[in-house]
């Protein structure tokens, strides 16, 4: 059996991004109620925008952002610190035949979006886009 039917495709598989909006749902859930026995972590509210699969479904980094951007420094490294009590909750609550390794990243989604609405609102642009 192949190991990739399609190895000209640019993106993600279907399983891919299922089991990882499945992974979002879940720390979100998990960050949300406070489960984590972290009174650091708890008193933050933590926004989980995307999961992204590997192709083996072993790892799965997760794009975080805390809320108003307050505390980005730090979000990373605690969820990093409970970063095993994550991963056995997730396994807990879903059945894949791994526990993937979960791996944080600040969402610098935000970030891009606001940079590219100033670029639109230039005025040389917005020339260009009239023509």
């Amino acid at each position: 059996m192949a190991k990739n039917k399609h190895p000209d495709s640019a993106g993600p598989s279907q399983r891919q991004l299922r089991v990882g909006e499945l992974i979002r749902r879940t720390l979100s859930d998990v960050l949300n109620r406070g489960d984590i026995h972290d009174p650091d972590l708890n008193r933050m509210s933590i926004t989980v925008g995307e999961v992204r699969m590997s192709n083996d479904l072993k790892v799965a980094t997760a794009y975080v952002l805390p809320l108003f951007g307050q505390g980005q420094d730090e979000v990373v490294g605690l969820l990093a610190r409970n970063k095993g009590e994550l991963r056995r909750i997730v396994s807990k609550n879903l059945t894949l035949k791994f526990a993937p390794d979960l791996r944080f990243r600040l969402d610098e989604t935000f970030d891009r979006l606001d940079d590219t609405r100033r670029l639109f609102a230039q005025e040389d642009v917005r020339r260009d886009l009239d023509d």
